[in-house]
């Protein structure tokens, strides 16, 4: 089983950011770190799943684990009754961030994908590390640079 860690932060809502990626199998292990300029924290959160699921060789087993509540209950509960309503909300509004979760759930169905809950900043190794990564894409967003950077994998993920 692989265990993906995501995290996502943003300097101002709407503002510089970044997201954090970490995949373990085993031995192997990838991390993963974006920044975009103007973007939003709940899109940073989706990115680093969506970024951490593409990353994925081949139909794969997995756990990924998020402190966005926001991600996990959309991606499991909501986005059904969104897409039977035509991308709407409850209240007949557009869903926000449609075209990521549009990506997300192509993604889905790739993947057998367990979704975890953590609390954020609350000491877990991994989560804290996610963070870290995030932050790094957000002060490179700042600085005017985007794009993703990633660490080679020590084994084939």
């Amino acid at each position: 089983m692989i265990v993906i860690h995501t995290d996502g932060a943003c300097s101002g809502n709407p503002g510089p950011g970044g997201y954090g990626v970490i995949l373990v199998s085993g031995d192997s292990r990838l991390e993963i770190s974006g920044a975009e300029r103007d973007t939003t924290n709940n899109r940073m959160e989706m990115m680093a799943a969506i970024r951490g699921l593409q990353s994925l060789k081949g139909p794969q087993s997995c756990q990924l684990w998020t402190d966005s509540s926001y991600l996990r209950d959309g991606i499991t509960k909501w986005i059904h009754n969104w897409m039977r309503n035509g991308w709407r909300t409850a209240s007949k509004q557009p869903v926000k961030n449609e075209d990521l979760w549009r990506e997300l759930w192509d993604l889905t169905g790739e993947h057998e994908i367990e979704w975890k809950w953590i609390k954020g900043h609350a000491g877990h190794k991994e989560n804290e590390r996610a963070d870290r990564l995030a932050v790094a894409g957000c002060t490179r967003a700042k600085a005017g640079d985007e794009g993703e950077l990633s660490g080679r994998p020590t084994l084939q993920i």
